[in-house]
């Protein structure tokens, strides 16, 4: 399989304003690259930088310093119009919301990103329409409109759309996030075997460790920062510090309890739910005192 790179970002920050002296810094110095064939797996928590990561690899949104070069191209500078027509022919997107056009069939979802390109008569687009859609399990849907076809379908549907026009990689973000869990199996499927038989790279953005389980690496993004191994296992070991005294935590939910207990008897209701935890408590504060 081809190992190019088909997108590397280079010294990339994102700084949005929110007045003249405010501002968020979404990323900050990122250098990253994606290699042909890969399935690279963007997680973080939210506000770490996934969906500004995303939107700048998919030429949506520009980077405040840095460059971002697409199978070799340096797009950073260019234009609106030059972007909306590489875009188009060289990326494809599929969304958490799927993102159709409602007014037309699955099949016209598919034929539309072929047909603007200019490179394909209506016959050939809507055949290779047919065809991905044969390829991706929902051919037998293709004449029914978005609202036709449940959250799976439609998110198979925006698959074979995002590959119509032969990208050099596709974005997913939270692919499975508006799906159930049979559904995101079939989708997890269909993108492992799109990888392996068919060569196509993938960029996900999850908080889903299912969908994490089927890349071939995951890139960990925190405060705009892409976290490297060694810092992972700092911030593990870190978190496995407890920043809270347990007896002070313990000591008050005790006097909440005495509390209800007294809400309870003035109401002439039962309390042993009450004494049962207070037994748990005085439990783990004998056991803290041994």
């Amino acid at each position: 399989m081809e190992n190019r790179e088909v997108v590397r970002l280079v010294g990339v920050s994102k700084r949005y304003y929110l007045s003249s002296s405010v501002y968020v810094d979404a990323l900050i110095d990122i250098n990253l690259g994606v290699r042909s064939g890969e399935i690279a797996i963007v997680m973080g928590p939210s506000g770490s930088g996934k969906t500004t990561l995303m939107n700048i690899m998919g030429t949506l949104d520009k980077p405040t310093s840095g460059r971002v070069i697409i199978d070799g191209v340096d797009v950073t500078d260019a234009d609106e119009d030059y972007l909306s027509r590489f875009r188009l022919e060289r990326l494809g997107f599929v969304f958490q919301q799927y993102n159709l056009i409602s007014q037309l069939t699955a099949l016209e979802n598919v034929m539309l990103p072929m047909l603007l390109t200019g490179r394909y008569t209506k016959d050939e687009a809507r055949e290779k329409a047919r065809l991905l859609l044969d390829l991706v399990g929902v051919a037998d849907f293709m004449n029914n409109r978005p609202n036709q076809l449940s959250g799976g379908q439609q998110q198979r549907v925006a698959i074979a759309r995002a590959l119509a026009n032969d990208p050099s990689f596709i974005i997913m973000d939270e692919p499975t996030g508006s799906i159930d869990l049979a559904s995101s199996y079939l989708i997890l499927d269909l993108v492992r075997l799109l990888n392996r038989a068919l060569g196509v790279t993938f960029v996900i953005a999850t908080h889903n460790m299912e969908v994490a389980s089927i890349g071939s690496r995951i890139i960990y993004l925190r405060g705009g920062r892409i976290v490297e191994e060694s810092d992972l296992k700092r911030i593990r070991e870190e978190f496995s510090k407890l920043r809270v005294d347990p007896a002070v935590v313990i000591k008050s939910y005790a006097r909440i309890l005495d509390l209800e207990e007294r809400r309870l008897r003035r109401l002439g209701l039962d309390v042993s739910e009450v004494e049962r935890r207070r037994a748990f408590i005085d439990e783990i504060l004998k056991g803290g005192s041994e």
